[in-house]
């Protein structure tokens, strides 16, 4: 099953998502079977990351879950908001 990931950061945590991010990153690669899609959001002027948004496949929502509550941002309670909804690619099909 695929799930939609989004998370928003907690302002003024630009040096929480920089110091972390490698160690992150590093999560995302152990768990890449899994990733359909993954990357940053930004400000409006497109200079700074504030959230992420993935796209996984996992068996279920408690797996996915799993994985969210495993990554270093969320373990360094980066995020404000999150959000992780079971989610179907309509377009393009496939």
């Amino acid at each position: 099953m695929l799930f939609h990931i989004h998370c928003v950061d907690k302002p003024d945590h630009e040096t929480v998502r920089q110091d972390i991010r490698p160690d992150h990153l590093k999560h995302l690669e152990a768990h890449a079977p899994h990733i359909w899609a993954a990357g940053p959001t930004f400000s409006d002027d497109g200079k700074v990351m504030n959230g992420s948004v993935l796209i996984v496949e996992f068996d279920t929502l408690a797996e996915a879950e799993k994985f969210l509550a495993d990554d270093p941002f969320s373990q360094a309670r980066l995020f404000k908001f999150v959000s992780v909804r079971p989610w179907k690619q309509s377009f393009p099909k496939i």
